[in-house]
């Protein structure tokens, strides 16, 4: 069942109304934000030129790095007293992104979060466990007043105490988690070694996010816990969580809030839009913030976009989950590759644990690559074996083989309770 009736419109309806909200978008950027007044000038185009989403392509990508040169608040589009709330990017490559929000947009993020949620299955009633960090990053926060405008509980636990995590969850009977796939699988671990059986947890669905997740992972995490995993998507540029959804129906693809997200995909190296169908890279256009409105945002994430109607009654496009990231690419002596294509090939494998690390060296001016992989805590298989099946595996999918493979016993690669996992440690200069 859908949360908002617009979820479900007819598509000439739904383009008209994003071409109307492109249209009050541009003109609001242009004479609100210097930088897009500057980049329109320069281009020679007016607010008067996009008419329809038909002209979007006429509008200047907007990238992470205009976000630090502009920083703290060059793209701001009204003044201070009108911001309620600040957010921010970690900032582990630079200066952190810098977002905020009036009022209306807190309104928005709210909405399109219980939307979300509602896609993911919870209802007004349940109770939302949030191991999401708050603070400047907007999982937490963004989780939380999207639980509250739905009418459900939310435990505003926040990330880590994973054993704190447990206790409360069986003691409060949570409904729903909310955590980043890593995390799932520890939280897993965790509670078999408090002696509980992970699958006999109460909840019933995790919503993970923040990270990217393969099928395979996700497998293993509704394995292990017996829930039903739906992937959530976001980014702080955008809004943060709820950007888009998949629907419990179907699991297939993420519903994007189009109403106020207006998406497309191109190829990452020419800027090109590509044909319907193919993979490239997410753009994103706000439609209805205020504070800080964007125009065509380089995700750098890769994915496609399907326009075909859902089973579960939703119009709204549909994009794939992450592949990965344009600037995750490692090219190891000639070889592209990035870190999810070697999870997903590694982790249908029986025997191999959904844990792995990638090292990467430079050794004689050459590009060195050690992959770290766990195995399962009840391998029945020699690691001997199991070694020679990661190795073909790779080669026959990836063309690729690592300069070293190292298979370690359950639980001696680092787990982590509080924020993203890092899975590629790149030691080259």
């Amino acid at each position: 069942m859908v949360y908002k009736p617009v979820e479900a419109s007819d598509r000439s309806e739904l383009r008209d109304l994003q071409s109307d909200q492109l249209q009050k978008t541009v003109q609001h950027a242009y004479e609100n934000v210097p930088y897009y007044r500057d980049q329109f000038d320069e281009m020679g185009i007016t607010p008067e030129d996009i008419q329809t989403v038909d002209d979007i392509s006429e509008l200047p990508f907007t990238t992470k790095e205009d976000f630090r040169d502009e920083y703290p608040d060059g793209l701001f589009a009204v003044d201070d007293e009108d911001v309620l709330r600040i957010h921010a990017s970690s900032g582990t490559t630079g200066k952190p992104k810098i977002v905020s929000y009036t009022d209306n947009d807190l309104d928005i993020w709210s909405e399109v979060v219980a939307r979300s949620l509602a896609a993911s299955g919870a209802e007004a009633g349940d109770t939302v466990q949030n191991a999401y960090g708050y603070g400047l990053f907007t999982g937490g926060l963004g989780l939380h007043y999207g639980t509250e405008e739905l009418d459900a509980t939310v435990i505003p636990i926040g990330s880590g105490q994973t054993q704190r995590q447990v206790e409360l969850m069986i003691d409060l009977e949570s409904d729903v988690f909310t955590c980043t796939p890593s995390y799932a699988l520890y939280l897993a671990e965790t509670a078999e070694e408090m002696g509980h059986d992970p699958a006999d947890l109460p909840i019933s669905t995790i919503i993970f996010g923040a990270e990217p997740c393969t099928d395979p992972m996700r497998e293993e995490i509704e394995e292990k816990l017996g829930v039903n995993g739906v992937d959530i998507y976001g980014l702080s540029e955008i809004i943060g969580p709820g950007v888009s959804c998949e629907c419990h129906e179907a699991q297939d693809g993420l519903h994007i809030w189009e109403d106020h997200f207006y998406p497309e995909i191109i190829d990452p190296q020419t800027g090109d839009p590509v044909d319907e169908g193919d993979e490239g890279e997410l753009v994103l256009t706000t439609l209805t913030r205020e504070a800080l409105p964007v125009l065509r945002y380089r995700t750098g994430d890769l994915t496609t976009l399907y326009y075909d109607e859902c089973e579960c009654g939703r119009t709204m496009v549909r994009m794939d989950n992450v592949t990965g990231r344009t600037d995750d690419l490692l090219i190891v002596r000639g070889v592209n590759l990035y870190p999810s294509e070697i999870e997903h090939t590694i982790l249908d494998i029986d025997g191999v644990a959904p844990h792995y690390r990638i090292d990467l060296y430079e050794e004689d001016n050459l590009d060195v690559m050690e992959l770290t992989v766990e195995t399962e805590q009840s391998l029945t298989k020699s690691k001997q074996s199991l070694e020679g099946e990661v190795l073909e595996r790779l080669e026959n999918v990836l063309q690729f083989t690592p300069d070293d493979l190292q298979l370690v016993n359950h639980g001696e690669i680092g787990r982590t309770e509080v924020g993203k996992v890092q899975r590629v440690h790149d030691h080259r200069d």
